[in-house]
């Protein structure tokens, strides 16, 4: 049987199919394209009639591709994520989503959103016995999580995602220093309950799941080796000086110049100076030093909960 798995994220939507069998599930069709559904809006809880042309763009192409390998409605489960979340035209867009591809969207609360993050971050083999704090940084919100490979200790979710902060922070590119101790500050103010609950579990790695993690990833690998890691790996230990000099990088150079670093896309090259700002505040703060990723996030946390 063919599943299919969407997650429209506030700056990306993913699409993901495999086909289920006895002995597992064998990966179809993956891909990420940017939509940028937040842009312009997502402070305001808008998503704007241009968020909406280029989801609908989007989503046909996904259309076409659901088409292509004959899945029907029914295998298909697409989840809203922030942006759409906290949308005050939240249902316009759904019903026009659904007028023009036949996808139905399921908006899930920043809870469950949580919960299949932790889902999908296991079911990558990232985590073990000892304590965690996982955490996945999206556009609109960013979800940690305490726990180990068997539990959640504590989750929540908070809407401090990658746009919204480059929207409210990132006012000159490089970023400044002082837009950086005002993001830390925020960080400080709205992280409050992550604060008492680090002290309470006191989780001894970072395990960050997919988006600006995966770029770190393959910054990584281009600089030690030469080339992109294999695809079929799932989790990775970065050493913590290779992000130190990753955030060097990122914090003091330019969309231009962030381009030319060997293992940037341009889906991720703005989003992730103000991703690494939160990465580098957390292990500070938090007193951490090791780091895991899982390039399993989201959909891959569906798909563990449809099957396992």
């Amino acid at each position: 049987m063919k599943q299919a798995i969407i997650d429209l994220g506030t700056n990306t939507f993913h699409l993901l199919i495999v086909e289920k069998s006895d002995s597992g599930y064998k990966l179809l069709f993956r891909e990420s394209r940017p939509a940028k559904i937040g842009q312009a809006g997502i402070n305001q809880g808008i998503i704007t009639e241009e968020g909406i042309g280029r989801a609908l763009d989007v989503l046909t192409y996904f259309r076409q591709v659901l088409d292509q390998y004959s899945v029907v409605p029914e295998q298909v489960v697409a989840m809203g994520t922030s942006a759409i979340r906290v949308a005050r035209n939240q249902r316009e867009f759904i019903d026009r989503v659904q007028e023009a591809t036949g996808i139905s969207i399921q908006v899930i609360s920043g809870e469950s959103e949580a919960e299949y993050i932790y889902k999908g971050v296991r079911f990558a083999g990232a985590l073990t016995d000892s304590t965690a704090l996982v955490m996945d940084i999206g556009g609109g919100s960013v979800e940690f999580i305490l726990s180990n490979q068997s539990r959640v200790f504590w989750k929540q979710s908070f809407e401090i995602g990658g746009q919204r902060l480059r929207e409210r922070f990132m006012t000159s590119d490089p970023i400044a220093a002082g837009s950086i101790r005002r993001l830390h500050d925020y960080f400080q103010e709205q992280l409050l309950p992550l604060a008492n609950a680090v002290h309470q579990y006191h989780p001894a790695v970072l395990v960050g799941s997919s988006g600006s993690f995966d770029t770190l990833i393959d910054m990584w690998f281009m600089h030690e080796h030469g080339h992109l890691p294999d695809p079929e790996q799932s989790t990775f230990t970065l050493p913590v000086a290779e992000f130190y000099r990753a955030y060097e990088l990122l914090v003091t150079r330019n969309h231009a110049d962030r381009m030319q670093i060997p293992g940037m896309i341009e889906l991720r090259v703005d989003m992730i100076v103000v991703a690494v700002c939160l990465i580098d505040y957390v292990l500070k703060t938090y007193g951490i030093s090791q780091i895991q990723t899982s390039t399993y996030s989201l959909k891959e946390g569906v798909l563990a909960s449809l099957h396992y």
